[in-house]
């Protein structure tokens, strides 16, 4: 049986992913729990996908019209058994100024069984 990672490696495995966009779609997807559940608010509102199919379907639509160089900074992880919160900040010209939020996990058997996007309010 292959070792489990632990929840903070499959947290870190993730934003490695993000960083690397598109080019690891495979890698993203097998992070996932096939139940997974994932509420992101990147079209204005929060929407839950639920499912590996429909979490991969909204990253190859996000996929398609990247943030010019983006660059995605972990500001902080805190992992409390199989729960992890994270703070991170992008920076891309195409937005006004850098953009903070927060990601709550559910890590199941080294999987992301759910996965909730939030943006951090303005200082």
């Amino acid at each position: 049986m292959p070792d489990v990672p632990s929840p903070h490696q499959v947290v870190d495995r993730y934003f490695q992913a993000m960083r690397a966009g598109s080019a690891a779609e495979h890698e993203l997807m097998a992070l996932f729990a096939e139940d997974a559940r994932y509420t992101e608010p990147f079209t204005g509102q929060a929407r839950t996908h639920e499912g590996q199919a429909a979490i991969r379907r909204c990253f190859v639509d996000a996929w398609r019209n990247p943030p010019v160089d983006l660059e995605l900074v972990v500001d902080r992880v805190d992992v409390d058994g199989d729960r992890v919160q994270a703070r991170w900040t992008c920076h891309s010209p195409s937005f006004p100024g850098p953009v903070s939020g927060r990601d709550a996990y559910v890590i199941r058997d080294g999987k992301i069984a759910q996965l909730v996007v939030t943006f951090a309010e303005p200082s």
